[in-house]
Parts: C-alpha cells; sequence; structure tokens
C-alpha cells in the first residue's frame, strides 16, 4: 500500500511489515518536499519522523506539521510515538561524536526505546568508561558511537553481555580518512558480539537495536 506524490512513492505498509513506518531520509530533498511526505504519512496515522534535517526545513515542517525537532540530532518528528520494552545504552566517546549518538539517542525515543545516554568516556581515559560501567551493563543493547581510532566497541563488547552496535563516526585527522579508519577497525574488532553500521549513521543503529530487542510496538501518546 504506497500513495505516489510528485517526487516519492510513500511507503504506508512498511510499518506493518517491519513495526515502523518510514522514516524520510532528509538531505538532498527540500522543506516542502520532506512535508509533503510526512502528511502523507500523517494522514494514515502513522508517525513521521525526518532525519538530516537543518533548521531551515525544520522551520518548514514545525510550521507545515507541528511536531518536535532537536537540532543536535537534525531529527524531526510529528504523530503517535509508541513504547516498546527494553533499554538501549548510547555510549559516545568524544563530545565531537555527540551529533552522531544523538541522532541514535533520539531516533530510539522517538521510536519508543528507553534510552541512558553515557557521553566523553573514549579509551584515552578509560577509567570514565569503567566508572559507568555497570550502568552501561543493565542495559539490553549497546550502541557505541567513536570516531579516531574507533577502538571503543571493542573494549565495550568486552565488557558486557548485551550485543554491542558500533557506529564510526568522521571524526578524527587526516589519516582517519573521513571514518574510513574507524570502519576498519570495528570491522575488525577481535570482541565477539559487534555489529557494525556505516559511518555516521546513527539511524542505522537505533534502527538494528529495535530489532534486536525483538518487540513489537504498543501505541503510546503523541508527540508535537
Amino acid at each position: 500500500m504506497s500513495e505516489v506524490v510528485p517526487f516519492a512513492t510513500v511507503d504506508h505498509a512498511r510499518l506493518e511489515r517491519t513495526g515502523f513506518a518510514e522514516v524520510i531520509y532528509g538531505a538532498g530533498k527540500s522543506g516542502d518536499q520532506i512535508l509533503a511526505i510526512a502528511l502523507s504519512l500523517l494522514s494514515r496515522g502513522q508517525l513521521a519522523m525526518a532525519t538530516r534535517v537543518d533548521q531551515e526545513k525544520a522551520a518548514v515542517l514545525l510550521i507545515g506539521a507541528g511536531g518536535a525537532y532537536d537540532a543536535r540530532a537534525r531529527v524531526w518528528w510529528c504523530g503517535d510515538v509508541t513504547e516498546r520494552a527494553g533499554i538501549v545504552a548510547v555510549v559516545c566517546a568524544g563530545t565531537s561524536d555527540l551529533p552522531v549518538s544523538e541522532e541514535a539517542a533520539v531516533c530510539l525515543g522517538v521510536m519508543g526505546v528507553t534510552v541512558r545516554r553515557v557521553v566523553d568516556v573514549g579509551v584515552a581515559g578509560v577509567h570514565r568508561l569503567m566508572s559507568k560501567i555497570e550502568e552501561i551493563r543493565a542495559c539490553d543493547v549497546v550502541i557505541v558511537v567513536a570516531g579516531m581510532d574507533g577502538a571503543l566497541p571493542g573494549v565495550v563488547a568486552g565488557l558486557v553481555s548485551a550485543p554491542v552496535i558500533a557506529v564510526p563516526t568522521s571524526v578524527g585527522y587526516g589519516s582517519s580518512f573521513g571514518g574510513l579508519a574507524a570502519l576498519l577497525t570495528m570491522l575488525n574488532a577481535c570482541a565477539p558480539g559487534i555489529a557494525v553500521v556505516n559511518i555516521d549513521n546513527g539511524f542505522g543503529a537505533a534502527s538494528l537495536a529495535v530489532r534486536m530487542l525483538g518487540v513489537r510496538p504498543t501505541p503510546h501518546g503523541a508527540v508535537g
């Protein structure tokens, strides 16, 4: 079941197939295009969410549809939220990685999952991680966001029983090659139980975490 607009085919059946409605990737789309897709989703009673939305596009969405916007995560959403069982830790290596970790955390919140944020615990000061490790161990899934050498997910995976989702970021000096070095480190981590998503893909990590939790949504309240 889809609705065709001049520049997109909106997938209204995705909620039934996958447990979450189609999410709009905002980069490369105009504010008006995102709004039209969002209104199509909202007209069917589905939650509308858009990632990689800058403040100019967000203004169009907030005027045209309402909802809420998180500038650091660059995520806009509107409509009915769902509650899901489980807790996900979002562990961020450094302050420079926060935009990506916040994309993951905010998307998880919109997906109805309880989030525990742990920030600035990179391996350059690993004692900071150890001071938070019991909090992380209490979670059902752990997302670890890191740039530079990308070593943090392997360290975390060796300390927790929950599955770990590693998110490389494009943060780093020249030889980090825009996050490729971190990506390769994470793919080659010797600690078992690590899944790796693409560079800067906080949304992808959130989506994978929800699937790992393996619970279907329960209708809840409204956001915005």
